[in-house]
């Protein structure tokens, strides 16, 4: 899963959401639309293709927005 929109490290993200910034997921590909609307430790990477991943994350979605960022 990658993240929307796309940060170059997981601090950026993480200060992000902790901002109140609307972070979303999503699943690229033919996978993609069926991203769980509300769960905890989705997986995610970035930042996205075509550049290397240079981290990777665990978060927290409720209503579709991040809301947390391990």
């Amino acid at each position: 899963m990658y993240i929307s929109p796309n940060f170059k490290t997981k601090k950026l993200l993480r200060e992000a959401v902790m901002s109140g910034r609307k972070v979303t997921i999503f699943q690229p590909g033919p996978f993609g639309g069926s991203e769980p609307q509300n769960a905890k430790g989705i997986a995610i990477e970035g930042p996205h293709y075509p550049a290397a991943h240079s981290w990777y994350a665990q978060v927290d979605v409720v209503d579709g927005f991040v809301t947390k960022v391990k």
